[in-house]
């Protein structure tokens, strides 16, 4: 069990600022259902061009409401260039510090308000830098080389911790790995695929979900099909083929060659996929 200070279990239990700012100048969301963690940010101006009004909602763990109230008590009363300065770690040490493994929390804290702040200039949203080495979760090599550069991480776990990167499947441990010896200044010797993280049964039906969504569905749809995910047992993946996959003389090798495929690669390589 993790370790919380009691400021963050005050935010936690009575969070501050909590729903959406009335007619917001600023509007920043992260995250996803899918993942475990979503938090949208408003704020408003008074007309000192300072923060007078800063409100969030969040879905997630303690961690994740403790984080975005404290980031709209430390906004209240800031001007936007005082509000860029904030960092991750500044609402870590606001809440007295929080585990490692929820440093994640700070940073989409960090995250939606480097959006709300793009919002309310009107600036065009920034394009996904990099290329996408955690396919569980959508994170780039540019993410991960920024966070382990700007908070020093040294470690897979590290990474982990702060962006969820390779906290999934496992396949993208090795890039990750290359990434922060890149990073550090050192080489790297030896490639060793290390044993995947075993998945709880939330954390794998998120990502099956989730890569059904991404990865399965859109080709599907493009010749009229579907999927609808049933069920999981163990390592037994029920679905549902809809649409004009459901007629097809061919749906077995699209359920077996494609959409097994896709999870085995993307989720757990064990996974078994059977339709209902």
């Amino acid at each position: 069990m993790w370790e919380y200070t009691d400021k963050v279990k005050d935010h936690f239990l009575n969070p501050r600022n909590v729903g959406e700012v009335e007619d917001p100048d600023g509007v920043g969301e992260v995250g996803s259902m899918a993942c475990g963690d979503a938090l949208k940010l408003t704020f408003k101006l008074d007309g000192e061009k300072r923060i007078s009004e800063a409100k969030f909602q969040t879905f997630g763990c303690a961690s994740a409401i403790a984080s975005s109230s404290a980031l709209t008590e430390m906004l209240i009363g800031k001007t936007l260039e005082e509000a860029e300065q904030i960092t991750n770690d500044d609402i870590a040490e606001f809440l007295g510090g929080l585990p490692k493994e929820k440093m994640h929390c700070s940073v989409m804290g960090q995250d939606a308000l480097e959006k709300a702040i793009v919002c309310y200039r009107g600036d065009a949203p920034k394009e996904v830098e990099g290329e996408v080495v955690c396919e569980c979760f959508g994170v780039t090599d540019v993410q991960i080389r920024r966070t382990v550069t700007e908070n020093h991480l040294k470690s897979i776990e590290d990474v982990t911790d702060y962006i969820k990167a390779g906290g999934g499947c496992g396949n993208c441990h090795e890039s990750i790995q290359m990434i922060i010896d890149e990073a550090l200044g050192r080489e790297t010797l030896v490639q060793i695929r290390p044993k995947p993280k075993r998945l709880t049964n939330i954390q794998k039906i998120k990502l099956i979900d989730e890569t059904l969504d991404r990865e399965v569905k859109p080709a599907l749809k493009q010749d009229g099909g579907d999927i609808e995910l049933v069920d999981v047992d163990g390592d037994t993946v029920f679905v549902k083929l809809r649409g004009a996959c459901a007629s097809c003389s061919k749906s077995q090798v699209t359920l077996k060659g494609y959409v097994e495929a896709k999870l085995k690669e993307l989720v757990a390589p064990e996974l078994v996929v059977e339709e209902v």
